[in-house]
């Protein structure tokens, strides 16, 4: 069995936080260690990490930088990176080994949104496993990948948004990087605020500008704000 550390950058995601940790802790089979890393260094995440039996480190409100900062506490074989929002499938530790074992170096989970939902929802979920295939897995999909091969193509971009897009990338030339039939449930409180398609057609665009090179600390605050009407 594969020893999974789990590295989670948060940034004033307290509840959120609790309750990802709370599925961890009841998953069939368990990580070999919980990292939380901090942006916003509050005690209450603090004291979170603490209840669950998670490692707390303190990094910038970066989540490339953060991201980086706890695969380097890191001591698992495999490096699993999930957003504090996420909602995880029954055995996801289990999906994981399963492609390790077949020869993969890493991968991603399915994206589905989580409830409430819409009729878009499913239509847009298609597009994005689509996407995905020809193009990159964004780091809400739960990417993993085996520490070495991590460490050898540098980890993620120390940048805001869009810091798994090299790593991903160059995993893809280095092995086998696969796409699991089991899904991570996304948090739906963007689209449902912004609109289905306006939030996707907005995050598209972003997309295209990044291609384009536009800097990722430039997108990021076009990215959380709210779109305008």
């Amino acid at each position: 069995m594969y020893k999974f550390s789990i590295v989670i950058p948060c940034y004033h995601d307290d509840e959120k936080l609790a309750r990802l940790l709370e599925q961890l802790q009841q998953l069939p089979h368990k990580a070999w260690q919980i990292i939380v890393v901090d942006g916003a260094g509050t005690v209450q995440c603090t004291e979170i990490c603490k209840q669950f039996g998670a490692l707390h480190a303190i990094a910038g409100p970066c989540r490339g930088q953060q991201l980086l900062t706890g695969a380097a506490q890191a001591t698992g074989d495999v490096l699993w990176f999930l957003h504090a929002d996420a909602q995880l499938p029954a055995d996801p530790l289990c999906a994981m080994t399963h492609a390790l074992s077949q020869g993969a170096i890493g991968g991603y989970f399915r994206f589905r949104f989580a409830a409430p939902r819409a009729w878009p929802a499913p239509v847009l979920e298609a597009a994005i496993a689509w996407r995905c295939r020809f193009g990159v897995p964004y780091g809400d999909q739960g990417i993993f990948i085996a520490r070495r091969a991590y460490q050898r193509l540098g980890g993620h971009a120390p940048w805001p948004l869009f810091e798994e897009v090299p790593l991903v990338r160059g995993a893809r030339y280095l092995g086998q990087f696969l796409p699991l039939d089991e899904s991570i449930f996304i948090d739906s409180r963007r689209w449902q605020r912004d609109g289905w398609w306006r939030r996707t057609w907005h995050n598209r665009k972003l997309s295209f500008y990044f291609m384009c090179g536009a800097k990722p600390q430039k997108l990021a605050a076009r990215y959380h704000s709210k779109i305008d009407s």
